[in-house]
Order: structure tokens, then C-alpha cells, then sequence
């Protein structure tokens, strides 16, 4: 018999989120599942437009509008957000649930001061006086590392720096002392010294508060060594799922091996040409038959573009959707067919080396 302490805070069931628009059906996610508990951190990792940060935003409740069709679970604690009525729904946010957005000059209020954002969620929920708010504000601030937090309140949010915004933008997601954290692209924005200040003020914080907690990112960099499970997501679905560490060390699907191939190197030499990701994501409203990624990946072969792969679960838990998996027999066969055949670009020169353009008989799927 399952336990209370065994059910996930959040478990998002065949969650769909498609937006009517006047070229057709927009299908931005489409059938996800997936848990997490409390205390953990789950990475979602994809290209622009793979639908991570259209399922965070579902699950938030923040898709708003006629033309957005929703279906599916998102029960957290117990409750399926997706049916809760808004006005239940907004004592959630910031209480419950929290999000730190990509841009925090678009979702800081540029004519409010700091310390009155910081402390906006507190006093609606908890009712705090003027005078424990600015203490609160000056607290988080400092909990977040933000220099001078006594002076900082005071300001504006155009007075501060990128990183410092988004220290602000953490703070305010902080406020309440939420069970679980979005963190959306939250370092997209900062250079790199300031980036791994920012992941790793997330990690102290999250570690600290036993928050779980969901990275968005495009970077599997990002998440390496920072989160307990890795979702690589792409044209709205799920390609692949598994620990942080099956991921790096036994990744399965051609799009994920794509992603990491494409992560600068610090050891290579100056100037090294960086390893693209042939082609574009496919156009979400005229989906290609088959598996989405067919027409991008270097072992495609006509099955890919006939026949979508299920998401298959091996006995370790790895997930993966695709019929010629990275590291099986199959998938070297595909390699040296495309190979023989000459429907890779004369830049693959080496198993797994990611090819900059595809050629049109790779993209129609001929033999």
C-alpha cells in the first residue's frame, strides 16, 4: 500500500496544451507525463519551441485565453491544478507554487520599488504589517546575496544590474516559502560568472527550504550535477527521461546526444568550430509523419519516417523514444547505412559527429 510520504508533491498526467491560432491546431505539448517529490529538482531540457516552457506555464495556470485548449492532470498536493477555480488558483501562487521567469525586466514592475514587489505575496497571504514587511524584504534580499539590501529596497528596477534583478526576481519567488519552485531559463540573460552564481544561489536555496524544484533551460550544462532527473523534450513531447547521471552517461536518443555534442568544450583548442544540430524543429501545426526528429537525425532510416517510437521504458527507468537508440547495434547499423549511402554531409566524418546541413534525401526519408 502506497503512503502519503511516497505520493509525488506534483504528477503531471497526459497533459496536452494546444493554442488555436489562424494557421490551425498549435499542439505545445502533447501527452506528457511525469513526478516529482518533494526536495527534488526535475531539469527540462529542449530547443527553443520544444513546449518546456509552455508546460510549466500550463502547470501554472498562466496559459490564459479562448484559443488555449488544455487536458490532462497536474495534481499537486493532492489537487488537480488544472480544474481548481483562478480564484483558488491565485492563493497558490507564490504560497504553494512559485516561478522565476526568464526576463526580469519584463516581470519586475518597472515603476514599483523592490522592497514592495519582495513583500507583495507576503502581505496578501499572511496579512504582515508595513513595518515586518521592509524587515522581510530586507532579509530575503540578503538571503539572495544582493549587497547593501537596505539601500537595494529602495530602488528601482532599472537601477540594477541583469544579475541583480534576477536575485530580486528569486527573492520575490522565495517570499512565501513555496513547496515548489519554476525556475524558467532563469540565467539565459547573464553572463557566465553570474550564471553560476544564480544556479547555484538556486541550488543553496532550494536545498535549504526542501523545495522541489523545476529547471527549464535549453542548456544540458545547466542541469549537469544540479538536478535529479533530466526530461529532453521535443515538439511537445517527452524523447527522453532518466536519472542525471543516465543521461550524461548512457543517453539514448539522437536528439539528446545532438544536445550534448553541441556544449562548447573547455578543452578544445581556440577557435574550434562548435557542433550544430542540422536543420530546424518542426513546424508544430503540420507535424511530419513519424518521429518529429527524423528529418534532424543522422541514423533516420524510412521506418523513422513512417512510424512514431513510443516512449520506452528500459529496467533501469530510462526512457527513450526512438527506434535505433544511441549505443545499441541498430543504431550503429543505421550510422553506417546512412554512411555507405552517402546521405550524411561530408562534415560527419566521425560516429556521432553532429552533421551541419541534411541533404534532401535525408529529409524525405529515401532509401
Amino acid at each position: 500500500m502506497t503512503s502519503a510520504r511516497d505520493e509525488p508533491l506534483l504528477a503531471v498526467r497526459d497533459l496536452h496544451t494546444h493554442f488555436s491560432i489562424n494557421a490551425g491546431l498549435l499542439r505545445a505539448v502533447d501527452g506528457v507525463s511525469f513526478d516529482l517529490r518533494a526536495g527534488q529538482t526535475l531539469g527540462i531540457v529542449g530547443e527553443s519551441g520544444s513546449g518546456k516552457t509552455v508546460l510549466s506555464r500550463t502547470i501554472m495556470r498562466l496559459n490564459l485565453g479562448n484559443n488555449v485548449h488544455t487536458s490532462g492532470q497536474a495534481r499537486f498536493d493532492g489537487q488537480d491544478l488544472l480544474t481548481l477555480p483562478m480564484s483558488e488558483m491565485t492563493e497558490i501562487w507564490g504560497q504553494e507554487i512559485a516561478m522565476v521567469f526568464q526576463d526580469p525586466m519584463t516581470s519586475l514592475n518597472p515603476v514599483v520599488k523592490i522592497g514592495r514587489q519582495v513583500t507583495e505575496h507576503v502581505r496578501k497571504h499572511f496579512g504582515v504589517s508595513k513595518k515586518e514587511a521592509r524587515t522581510l524584504a530586507v532579509e530575503l534580499l540578503k538571503s539572495v546575496r544582493i549587497p547593501e539590501a537596505e539601500v537595494t529596497i529602495g530602488s528601482y528596477p532599472h537601477e540594477l544590474s541583469g544579475g541583480m534583478r534576477q536575485r530580486v526576481s528569486i527573492a520575490i519567488a522565495l517570499a512565501c516559502s513555496p513547496k515548489l519552485l519554476f525556475a524558467d531559463e532563469p540565467t539565459t540573460a547573464l553572463d557566465v560568472t553570474v550564471q553560476h552564481q544564480i544556479l547555484n544561489l538556486l541550488g543553496i536555496q532550494q536545498s535549504e527550504r526542501n523545495m522541489a524544484m523545476v529547471l527549464v533551460t535549453h542548456d544540458l550544462g545547466v542541469v549537469a550535477g544540479r538536478t535529479d532527473e533530466i526530461i529532453v523534450m521535443y515538439a511537445g513531447k517527452i524523447v527522453e527521461q532518466a536519472s542525471t547521471d543516465q543521461i550524461f552517461q548512457k543517453t539514448s536518443h539522437p536528439y539528446t546526444e545532438a544536445l550534448l555534442r553541441s556544449i562548447p568544450k573547455t578543452d578544445q583548442p581556440s577557435h574550434t568550430r562548435l557542433a550544430a544540430i542540422a536543420g530546424r524543429p518542426p513546424n508544430l501545426i503540420t507535424m511530419p509523419t513519424g518521429c518529429a526528429f527524423s528529418p534532424r537525425c543522422p541514423y533516420a532510416q524510412d521506418r523513422c519516417f513512417e512510424e512514431e517510437p513510443p516512449l520506452q521504458i528500459n529496467q533501469d527507468g530510462h526512457a527513450a523514444a526512438c527506434w535505433y537508440q544511441v549505443g545499441t547495434a541498430e543504431n550503429q547499423e543505421a550510422w553506417d547505412k546512412n554512411l555507405a549511402a552517402g546521405r550524411l554531409s561530408t562534415m560527419a566524418v566521425a560516429k556521432g559527429q553532429i552533421v551541419d546541413e541534411v541533404p534532401t534525401d535525408l529529409t524525405t526519408g529515401s532509401s
